[in-house]
């Protein structure tokens, strides 16, 4: 199954053993643009570093977290550059009129003919399937 990932899924399931294990799942070919990585880095940076702040993990905890979300999305996510979609954009940002930052996954969706993998009711009815972590998961463990 084709899925470009949202950034906010993105950065929550890389920090969940579920989505770690989920995004793993050799069912699933992940995508994402170069936008969506870029933010999902520094989210994942930042997000780590408040939870290490906030004590409820040590520094090593915090630096292997960092290293398998690394890890997870070299080996795991492929990242689509600006170019292969750009030419795209009128046509993804008239697809998802109340959020134009989220175009470039509608573009990258459009491109490879691929779902979008979100929570985010923005994307719906931009022409592009779009599944949920649950239902996903539950297509999964059923087929």
């Amino acid at each position: 199954m084709l899925l470009v990932v949202d950034t906010n899924i993105l950065i929550g399931e890389l920090l969940r053993k579920r989505g770690q294990i989920l995004i793993q799942n050799s069912r699933l070919t992940l995508y994402v643009s170069e936008r969506v990585l870029d933010e999902t880095i520094y989210e994942l940076n930042k997000r780590v570093n408040l939870i290490l702040k906030q004590g409820k993990i040590n520094d090593q905890d915090a630096k292997n977290l960092l290293n398998l979300a690394d890890f997870l999305i070299n080996f795991y996510i492929q990242k689509i550059p600006l170019s292969e979609y750009k030419h795209l954009e009128i046509q993804a940002k008239n697809r998802i009129p109340r959020d134009l930052d989220d175009w470039e996954t509608v573009a990258v969706a459009l491109l490879l003919k691929a779902s979008i993998w979100t929570q985010d009711c923005d994307f719906l009815g931009c022409g592009c399937p779009t599944w949920t972590t649950e239902t996903l998961t539950i297509f999964l463990a059923q087929n």
